[in-house]
């Protein structure tokens, strides 16, 4: 196996650094999958046993300016890497205005991601700052647990978010936000929805129902629209949901889409997808059972 990477560009190193913040901020550790065209940071986590799952793609060739790489075998040309990741959103800080940045794939005593930045001093020489990730190598047989999620068909599906980029950003969530936080020590969240453009975030105690409501949003086009069509557009599809894992979603966003995606499969999950020219993020939060 051989990987090795570079960014020149300051716009695409600085965009990579933010795609990292947020994947640090997202899972305390991810999968790196690293393919001829693509790299994705995953998080499969069970959604059977409550956990959150997460694939985040980028097209290599929007960000790097070499990218080489040989995977496990010709039939398998691919490299699946499990790392902390915090340790790359830290390695990556000290590449702000930097003049290069290389990654590879190295064996130091131990399997590493080593990440080193050319920064240029006061006397205009260069200097290298290399960091050693430490890293396990994922062997082929356990890479189907690690495939893009299948996402089930929605009962009710919005777009919470389709902009310009002269539109100010995440008009949705930055409006959710103080109020997910205010109920957060609640820990239960309800997000419901009907085909008539109608959302509705509920947080139900036995003293209090605090209700914040969302009209007039669009839907997406379904797969099956035939199928869509014989619904009853009142018909409420609802979702419980530990608020923690949306907050930890929404304040985890560093990459500001152009348009975004909230599913909802009822009593299952909510399933977000957030669109960018560049770089995609799906987030699955479970139900509450």
């Amino acid at each position: 196996m051989k990987f090795r990477a570079k960014i020149v560009d300051g716009a695409c190193l600085n965009h990579f650094t933010r795609i990292s913040n947020m994947i640090a901020k997202l899972a305390k550790t991810c999968t790196l999958r690293i393919s001829p065209d693509k790299l994705n940071f995953i998080l499969c986590d069970k959604l059977a046993n409550g956990g959150v799952s997460m694939w985040c793609e980028l097209e290599q060739e929007n960000f790097f300016n070499e990218f080489q790489m040989e995977g496990v075998s010709a039939e398998n040309n691919e490299i699946y890497l499990e790392l902390t990741s915090e340790n790359l959103s830290r390695a990556l800080k000290t590449a702000q205005n930097a003049r290069a940045l290389k990654i590879k794939l190295t064996n130091k005593h131990f399997p590493c991601l080593t990440v080193s930045v050319e920064l240029l001093s006061m006397s205009s020489s260069s200097r290298i700052v290399t960091h050693d990730i430490p890293i396990k190598v994922i062997p082929r047989k356990l890479w189907k647990d690690l495939q893009e999620p299948v996402v089930p068909d929605a009962d009710v599906g919005y777009f919470v978010i389709w902009l310009c980029e002269s539109c100010y950003p995440w008009s949705f969530f930055s409006f959710c936000l103080p109020f997910l936080r205010l109920c957060k020590i609640l820990n239960l969240q309800v997000i419901e929805a009907n085909l008539d453009g109608e959302l509705n975030l509920k947080i139900e105690t036995e003293l209090v129902c605090v209700t914040t409501h969302f009209k007039d949003l669009g839907n997406p086009p379904l797969a099956s629209e035939s199928t869509h069509e014989d619904r009853n557009v009142e018909h409420v599809a609802e979702v419980h949901i530990d608020i923690r894992k949306l907050l930890q979603f929404l304040a985890g966003q560093q990459v500001n889409p152009t348009k975004a995606l909230c599913n909802i499969v009822n009593n299952k999950m909510v399933h977000f997808d957030l669109l960018h020219e560049d770089v995609s993020l799906q987030y699955f939060i479970p139900a509450l059972s």
